[in-house]
């Protein structure tokens, strides 16, 4: 590259600016992206748009952050002309207030500080009081979804996306090759006696195979679910891409696989997919309805290898429990462990006392809170140990429920 060329120093830019919006790129990308255009040229805007892709995007969700982002930094109209004069000044990238909706992470790449600000500044300016950090922290852990501020909102948003579930690993019919297996693998041990030529006959052995079992979740987007289904989105993405066989549902006054979607990495783009494909937010709730499609249309596709199920509901049912006690029972007979996630089990007075409720509880191996971010960290503890089918808590419930149906 020609030496008194800018375009060096707004390529380094651009790389700086991908990398604040979430793209994975490092000196070694921008590197190769210096190369390349040495090697394409600047006669033409789409080739220099595509040699940069091609350095840069490496995966398909990342293709809609790129697009944003290099025509907001290579927006200025004679950057061609400018660059073939080697005149190119700094490019700097405003943000308008009336244009297309932009990636929120684009936004606020764009919007960072100049990278010419000293370390020096900005070490002066930040102030840290560890046992203020710590007890906010705590307090995170522990606040209400329902009552938290968008600050607070963001900061649970991130912490969600660190979790991940450890599921217990099940045995499958298939086997894998072991070296203390107690199976014989005739066919390997013939092999290997050839190599030797049948003077060695060393016996290979196989053992059962192991694996995660399939995690189906089925999560309420009514009206009176309100925060918690929006902060459960998140969770739900974080679970999706950390392991296969997840399959999320939603359901409303109807049911929807947004499974496809929450695979997408970035969790700006699968919720906004997930937003434009359900229908019923904040509605009214037919459990009974969504669980009878679940059962017929789904079951057997995703409720295979002794599957577990978290169903997260209020049991607030507009049915009023019409045919849900039947649809939680053949449900209950597909699954190998159906767990119900209740917000409402936050308040100490809470009692099986709605009809929806008193229908579900009866087919549940556990019946566990969901309201906060400690809540969903206890979720790992309850599915790691494989123990009894149903847990000891569950007989409370089963009392409650016998009184309140006598009463």
């Amino acid at each position: 590259m020609t030496a008194p060329s800018r375009l060096l120093d707004n390529l380094v830019h651009f790389g700086r600016a991908l990398r604040a919006a979430g793209l994975p790129v490092g000196p070694g990308q921008v590197l190769r992206a210096v190369e390349a255009v040495e090697a394409v040229g600047l006669g033409d805007r789409r080739d220099f748009y595509w040699t940069l892709h091609a350095v840069f995007v490496t995966r398909r969700d990342q293709r809609e952050l790129f697009d944003q982002a290099f025509h907001l930094f290579w927006r200025n109209p004679q950057i061609l002309e400018r660059m073939l004069d080697l005149l190119l000044p700094t490019v700097r990238a405003e943000l308008q207030p009336q244009g297309p909706d932009l990636s929120r992470r684009v936004a606020d790449a764009f919007g960072r500080p100049d990278a010419g600000e000293s370390p020096r500044d900005a070490a002066e300016e930040v102030t840290i009081d560890a046992t203020l950090t710590f007890s906010a922290e705590e307090r995170l852990q522990t606040l209400d979804f329902e009552k938290m501020t968008a600050a607070e909102v963001a900061a649970a948003k991130q912490a969600i996306a660190r979790m991940r579930l450890s599921l217990p690993e099940v045995r499958t019919r298939r086997s894998e090759p072991a070296r203390a297996g107690r199976r014989a693998d005739l066919r390997a041990t013939l092999r290997r006696s050839l190599r030797t030529g049948g003077a060695l006959v060393e016996i290979a052995r196989r053992r059962p195979r192991t694996r995660h079992p399939p995690l189906v979740v089925l999560c309420d987007i009514s009206g009176s679910m309100g925060q918690y289904s929006r902060m459960l989105l998140h969770f739900l993405h974080a679970v999706t891409n950390d392991r296969d066989r997840v399959h999320c549902f939603l359901f409303g006054t109807r049911l929807s696989n947004i499974t496809r979607h929450l695979r997408t990495r970035d969790v700006d783009l699968a919720l906004e997919k997930v937003g434009r494909t359900v229908q019923d937010w904040s509605g009214g709730t037919r459990i009974g309805q969504c669980l009878h499609e679940f059962n017929r249309v789904w079951s057997r596709r995703v409720l295979g290898q002794g599957a577990l199920v978290l169903l997260i509901t209020d049991g607030l049912d507009r049915d009023a429990a019409e045919g849900l006690s039947a649809e939680m029972e053949r449900l209950h007979r597909s699954c190998r462990r159906l767990i119900w996630l209740n917000p409402l089990l936050r308040w100490e007075g809470f009692a099986p006392k709605a009809s929806g409720v008193r229908a579900m509880l009866p087919h549940v191996d556990d019946f566990r809170p969901v309201h906060n971010l400690r809540s969903l960290s206890q979720l790992a503890a309850v599915l790691a140990p494989a123990g009894p089918r149903r847990a000891p808590g569950m007989e409370r419930w089963l009392g409650d429920t016998a009184r309140t149906e006598a009463a």
